[in-house]
């Protein structure tokens, strides 16, 4: 049994490093560059709320989630989960460019 407890123990911390080391390993520059291009800057900030919520609030409140869940997300577009305004689904958005926003805004959208 205190093995099983172990082994759960340094797959759960393996997986929590591999997130954090995702979202460290994010080029800044390109996934603010990818945001500008895809109109996301439009509505959203790093530091502070525009239409929709800033990048900051977006990383704290979902802060342990798969970069993958959240570039669904992304993708889908939805409402209600910050207010009234709806997030138009941005379905054009490859998956991999979905994905690099999501880990870059889980990461607090840093610049570098």
């Amino acid at each position: 049994m205190k093995s099983l407890k172990t082994v759960s123990g340094l797959l759960l911390a393996a997986g929590v490093l591999s997130t954090g080391a995702a979202h460290a390993s994010v080029d800044g520059a390109a996934a603010k560059a990818l945001a500008t291009k895809s109109a996301c800057m439009a509505c959203h900030a790093t530091d502070k709320k525009l239409v929709g919520p800033s990048y900051k609030d977006v990383a704290a409140k979902y802060k342990g989630m798969e970069a993958d869940k959240l570039a669904a997300s992304i993708k889908a577009g939805g409402s209600g989960k910050w207010g009234p305004v709806p997030m138009p689904a941005q379905a054009a958005l490859s998956d991999a460019d979905a994905k690099t926003l999501a880990a870059w805004i889980l990461a607090g959208a840093p610049d570098k």
